[in-house]
């Protein structure tokens, strides 16, 4: 078991082997056995996938990015597949700052909006809120930052 609160502040960057997938749609639009993950105190994993891995032509820019103080500038994502849409549902970093280069334009989606994420074959949920997009495996302990009362932790 990991428990979040383990987790360093700064986040940490780490390279995961396990299987990850992600389904849309009823498609699996990612899947790869090269994924990052960032790991930061109170929050359960994220997963950075890389471009080569997700099906091309599902991503469409999403408009609006946002900061992240440790990795940089974001770029968000729509997710399309046939008639279905979600929007900014995935982001990635163009440029990402310092520790955090791996990352160059590796994609993390909401784990909410999809159909299903899986990491080694396990079903994960999403993080509570809808402002984080941590990814939630029975291995991961919390209590987990945003839910309600949780933004100022």
């Amino acid at each position: 078991m990991e428990s979040v609160w383990d987790y360093p502040r700064p986040p940490r960057l780490e390279r995961v082997s396990a299987r990850i997938t992600v389904e849309f749609a009823g498609t699996v639009i990612a899947d790869t056995t090269a994924a990052w993950r960032i790991l930061e105190t109170s929050h359960p994993p994220t997963y950075y996938l890389p471009p080569g891995d997700i099906a091309d032509g599902v991503l469409e820019p999403a408009g609006r990015g946002s900061i992240c103080e440790w990795k940089g500038v974001a770029r968000y994502w729509t997710v399309r597949v046939g008639d279905r849409v979600a929007e900014r549902v995935a982001w990635s970093y163009p440029d990402p700052s310092g520790a955090y280069a791996d990352l160059k334009d590796h994609v993390a989606f909401y784990c909410g909006p999809m159909d299903r994420c899986t990491v080694g074959g396990v079903e994960a949920e999403p993080q509570p809120g809808g402002f984080y997009g941590g990814w939630i495996t029975p291995d991961i302990t919390g209590p987990f930052k945003g839910g309600p009362g949780t933004m100022g932790w």
